[in-house]
């Protein structure tokens, strides 16, 4: 794997796809947290279902959220998978930030990223790529969030170890490109994902990656 392809896989799906508006607009910390806990274990669609649900029952900040009743935030999530344990989830985070960091994050995204990173995956419910997606998006620290688009479509196109788990897969893909195009990376992978590089009957033949990629000869027959 070289840099250089690296590169060209980049360009070709600047060329591919646009990027959404959100992705240059300001984001606010404490409802991107909120959303990409949701967004655990449930689908695109039902996430935006689920986080519209309880943004029309509630102000989406640590105050109005910590002092809700967990049944009531249990019931605007409830097209999203888990809802009870998110529930609970968002509940105690909303105190904790309540309490430890006045009502903000801005308090630790403002530190160096290493030092803002593990006090994130000190909360509940906040793994690793929870953590990544507020610190790029709100923040915009050096980290590629690696969601299930990333991990099998890096792994397909040799960006990233078949067997790495999720830090290896970030490192070796934070290793091949410039931080400034970080987000650009992990959005439109998971784009490629989502129209080509499917986990089931992936599009090979119709893909822009087509001839770059060492898996479609795997994946041919189903494009």
């Amino acid at each position: 794997m070289t840099e250089n392809r690296a590169e060209k896989i980049l360009r070709i799906l600047r060329r591919a796809f646009t990027l959404p508006k959100w992705t240059t607009s300001n984001r606010k910390p404490f409802q991107t947290l909120v959303k990409t806990i949701i967004s655990q274990n449930t689908a695109d669609r039902n996430t935006v279902r689920a986080f519209e649900n309880l943004s029309k029952r509630f102000e989406i900040t640590p105050e109005a959220l910590a002092k809700a009743e967990t049944s009531k935030i249990e019931e605007g999530l409830k097209v999203a998978g888990l809802y009870r344990n998110k529930a609970n989830t968002i509940k105690q985070v909303s105190e904790i930030i309540l309490k430890e960091f006045g009502g903000n994050l801005e308090s630790i995204l403002s530190m160096p990223f290493r030092e803002a990173r593990k006090i994130l995956l000190r909360l509940p419910g906040v793994g690793p790529k929870t953590a990544d997606v507020v610190l790029l998006f709100c923040a915009e620290k050096p980290t590629i969030p690696v969601d299930t688009h990333v991990n099998r479509v890096s792994k397909r196109l040799a960006l990233a170890p078949v067997n790495g788990d999720y830090e290896a897969v970030r490192e070796s893909l934070q290793t091949l490109y410039n931080p400034k195009d970080y987000l650009k990376v992990h959005v439109l992978v998971i784009l490629l994902g989502r129209k080509y590089c499917k986990a089931r009957n992936p599009l090979c033949k119709q893909c822009p990656l087509n001839t770059l990629c060492p898996s479609k000869y795997v994946h041919d027959k189903n494009g």
